[in-house]
């Protein structure tokens, strides 16, 4: 891989091209971040107010970013062509492994909202030695049945497409309140994103299976997500039932539900601070932290199958390294760190950040 991709880039798929925006340099053998947006909307009207904010800045400048839009999308996107088949959600994640392989990236830590969040817990499914750990926003694990596809034809006849969508992203009190923040979207989704190829995505995911995950134990060879995962949404947000649910059927010992106050349906748009501090204690949480990342060697944290098959490896001196997070805050030395991080993650707990 060569030292910078920063740019955009047309990446072909089996499924056709796939539109991906890198941000920064490859850093070693450090993991990508892999974006993946919701419908409706873009990498940029998804995630910019996100990935702008200084202190999420802070962490990205240490690992590359690659933000995918999904087919026709992006901004300037031509308008498919008639009779085209969009390719469903399964293909959509099947799509991912060829950006991976064109970029070189050996691993990736994937954000998702909303449909772009189904697509990665996919792709996690399908291909889980690609995936180090996920936050998903929005995420509803759930297919649409008849009655549900029904309701969506009929939203669709008596709505505008980009209010339909807007039902989607935005929570029912937002909508009532017609914020300056809804109002932004509803005009930006109405003009900068291709309706016709917008319809096609939308029509996609509201035809999309069950997830078909389980919690390990309640199933006989229960799927379930193999990395550490965060699980993001708003208080009263349209997604807030089908996250829940998803917390419901995965491990709990590499799961984290964090539950936002007061932050709507698009909690990485409108409290992005709280979203970046809660993504620094996640890759705290997998073994990263911000200050050791010039000096400590990386590790991929979900490939370690016990001490017997692990070697000694270098370490800063005790005096360079920073207080470990817990409620000790005993400072980190050598053997500390290691233990630390041959540790598996504590039980998670519901977070309330208000």
């Amino acid at each position: 891989m060569p030292e910078c991709w920063d740019g955009e880039h047309d990446i072909e798929t089996p499924y056709g091209l796939l539109h991906v925006v890198i941000r920064g340099s490859p850093k070693g053998n450090r993991p990508a971040i892999l974006t993946y947006h919701d419908v409706g909307l873009n990498h940029k009207l998804c995630f910019n107010t996100f990935f702008n904010f200084e202190d999420m800045q802070e962490i990205t400048k240490h690992f590359v970013v690659c933000h995918v839009d999904a087919p026709g999308q992006q901004v300037g996107a031509s308008q498919f062509p008639q009779g085209y088949q969009f390719p469903s959600m399964e293909q959509l994640a099947a799509m991912l492994p060829s950006v991976v392989q064109h970029f070189g990236f050996k691993y990736i830590i994937g954000i998702g909202v909303g449909a772009g969040a189904y697509v990665l817990a996919k792709f996690a499914l399908i291909f889980p030695d690609l995936v180090e750990g996920l936050v998903l926003m929005n995420i509803d694990p759930n297919g649409k049945g008849w009655i549900d596809w029904a309701a969506t034809k009929l939203s669709g006849l008596t709505s505008t497409l980009p209010d339909t969508v807007l039902s989607h992203l935005f929570s029912q009190e937002e909508l009532v309140s017609n914020t300056e923040l809804v109002q932004s979207y509803r005009q930006q989704i109405g003009n900068v994103v291709n309706q016709a190829n917008l319809q096609l995505f939308w029509n996609m995911y509201n035809s999309r299976r069950d997830l078909d995950i389980n919690r390990p134990g309640t199933v006989p060879n229960a799927k379930t997500l193999r990395c550490p995962v965060m699980l993001v949404v708003g208080d009263n947000a349209p997604a807030e039932d089908g996250v829940v649910e998803c917390n419901s059927k995965l491990d709990p010992t590499t799961t984290t539900f964090l539950k936002m106050a007061d932050s709507g349906g698009l909690p990485q748009v409108t409290q992005p601070g709280k979203l970046t501090e809660a993504f620094k204690y996640f890759l705290q949480g997998m073994g990263y932290r911000p200050d050791w990342y010039q000096s400590v060697p990386w590790f991929p944290p979900g490939r370690w199958a016990g001490v017997g098959s692990l070697r000694p490896w270098p370490c800063p001196s005790p005096q360079r390294l920073p207080l470990l997070p817990g409620p000790s805050q005993a400072l980190a030395s050598p053997d500390r760190l290691f233990t630390r991080l041959l540790s598996p993650p504590p039980r998670p707990r519901l977070c309330l950040l208000s």
